[in-house]
């Protein structure tokens, strides 16, 4: 199918990859010329503009950093709500219920119907494919771009209402964020009583203590100390915000989710925005005196 696809990024490039190579027709803008260049090589069209995918497309795909960019993206003066032909919207950011019910609420004044999709996965999952998708609009828009969604992972319906995509998606990643965070903590505490961290990890996978963090983030980035998982620690700060926004505007406990909130800010205070966010050890490291894993030769 004719598929639109805002924001080549980390995360975007291999989802816009990943749908020329299925065979989808795909037209394409990033505001970065190098990154259009990039997708261009691969067989997309690219446009000028989210606008100037909207009008060539039907469907548009877009995949972006922050809530206030998403909204740009889908209600400004030269976003996708200014489209010609544009039928419906597929927001595969993680940008909270709140921002995927204005947006709903915009668009549906076009008469263009908005699909949260919030993918996860790391880049890992967006290069091989492999992204779990979860995704929540009209039943009959998600039969559409199905196949799409497929060229980039493993699509999970959850419901029509707007936002209920969002709302699982920041629960997986405050779950994300808590087991980086509480693995790192416990290795650090095993390396300054005397234990081998690669040991430890061992232990922890063959035991009831295994988590996405011991199994991946550990022996890939952390262990190494290469710090290159591919996802930003500011990013992890917004997804956390952004639970316990919605956890607060439900009235639900957030003992751990705020415990976890503050080590995520010191990280990004400590190791700035930009930082891969298994960087998390790094200012737990500090306050213990030790490192964990050893540099790359």
């Amino acid at each position: 199918m004719e598929v639109g696809f805002v924001g080549l990024g980390n995360m975007g490039f291999p989802m816009a990859r990943r749908l020329i190579e299925r065979g989808h027709d795909v037209v394409a803008f990033d505001t970065r010329a190098a990154a259009l260049e990039r997708v261009a090589a691969l067989g997309a069209r690219p446009a000028a503009s989210a606008r100037e995918v909207a009008d060539r497309t039907e469907t548009v795909m877009a995949s972006l950093p922050t809530p206030v960019a998403s909204l740009e993206v889908a209600t400004g003066a030269a976003g996708v709500i200014e489209g010609a032909r544009i039928k419906r919207y597929v927001d595969l950011s993680t940008v909270g219920g709140r921002t995927a019910r204005q947006i709903f609420d915009r668009l549906a004044e076009r008469h263009i119907a908005a699909i949260d999709s919030p993918v996860s996965g790391g880049v890992s999952g967006a290069e091989k494919g492999t992204l779990a998708v979860t995704v929540s609009g009209p039943r009959d828009e998600f039969d559409v771009i199905r196949t799409a969604l497929e060229a980039i992972g493993r699509p999970f319906y959850v419901g029509d209402k707007p936002g209920s995509a969002q709302t699982m998606k920041l629960a997986n990643n405050i779950l994300a964020a808590n087991v980086l965070a509480a693995t790192a903590e416990v290795v650090v505490m095993g390396v300054k009583a005397g234990l081998d961290p690669s040991v430890m990890i061992e232990v922890l996978n063959a035991g009831s203590g295994a988590t996405s963090a011991s199994r991946d983030k550990f022996p890939r980035s952390i262990l190494p100390r290469t710090f290159d998982y591919g996802f930003a620690t500011g990013l992890m700060v917004k997804d956390v915000r952004l639970y316990l926004e919605e956890a607060e505007a439900l009235g639900v406990p957030t003992d751990v989710a705020t415990t976890i909130a503050r080590l995520w800010e010191t990280t990004a205070d400590d190791q700035g925005p930009d930082s891969d966010f298994t960087t998390v050890i790094k200012p737990l490291e500090k306050a213990a005196g030790v490192i964990v894993g050893r540099s790359p030769a």
